[in-house]
């Protein structure tokens, strides 16, 4: 498969170059828009945003190293399929950071933050039915808002470096029957409630079993979706 440009995905000329594609490319592969095997090339991409090639190459290596992309010798640049020990990784790397971070905000009680957290959860009702994709974005925007209110900006940037192979199972997840925004948002509550109690073990607890789901859900994701994993099956 090679890669099909979509005029969605666009870019601002004035603005610096690389981190955009890196951007696109990257939430491309992430929402499994560009699926596993497929073929990309420098060439191509650069001709569709009328670039040069060497900001391309720089992405291509970039997400090469984020284990998104794999360069065939001789055979080109090709979409890599998930890795499960990176999504358990990340998973591990994730749960450490995010339940210190709900243990602080608990700790340092702001009843302002756990107003802004509740009309957070408030949007993720409204479009949790019809927009599961929406949801996702607000689910992120949930987990980010945790870091920043406890200061921690720079652990998040090490949260999100790790785990695009996690978010790439969870949108695969989005199809499926099993995929349930109710619960989600449900445990969402159950860590704003916490935090606002001043409930640090409470928090904690809520915190990890949120990010534990995924140890549930992975194995018959995998199954459905042999195509997408590395060594599914064996």
């Amino acid at each position: 498969m090679v890669f099909q440009f979509d005029t969605k995905w666009t870019i601002e000329q004035a603005a610096p170059i690389g981190p955009q594609i890196f951007k696109i490319m990257r939430e491309r592969i992430i929402r499994n828009d560009l699926e596993p095997g497929s073929r990309i090339s420098e060439s191509e991409i650069a001709a569709d945003f009328s670039v040069s090639r060497q900001p391309v190459r720089e992405v291509f290596i970039k997400l090469a190293e984020e284990g998104l992309l794999e360069v065939r010798p001789q055979r080109g640049t090709f979409v890599r399929k998930i890795s499960i020990s990176a999504v358990m990784d990340a998973r591990f790397v994730r749960e450490a950071i995010e339940a210190d971070i709900v243990k602080l905000l608990a700790k340092n009680k702001d009843a302002v933050l756990a107003i802004e957290l509740r009309k957070q959860l408030a949007k993720q009702r409204k479009v949790a039915a019809r927009d599961p994709v929406h949801f996702m974005e607000l689910d992120e925007k949930f987990h980010w808002m945790l870091a920043e209110a406890a200061g921690k900006a720079y652990a998040w940037n090490v949260v999100e470096s790790v785990k695009s192979q996690m978010d790439r199972v969870r949108h695969l997840n989005l199809s499926t029957q099993k995929f349930s925004t109710k619960n989600l948002i449900e445990q969402h509550t159950t860590i704003v409630e916490a935090i606002s109690a001043g409930d640090e073990a409470g928090a904690e607890t809520a915190m990890r079993g949120h990010l534990r789901e995924i140890l549930n859900d992975l194995p018959a994701i995998a199954e459905a979706n042999p195509e997408f994993f590395e060594n599914a099956g064996k």
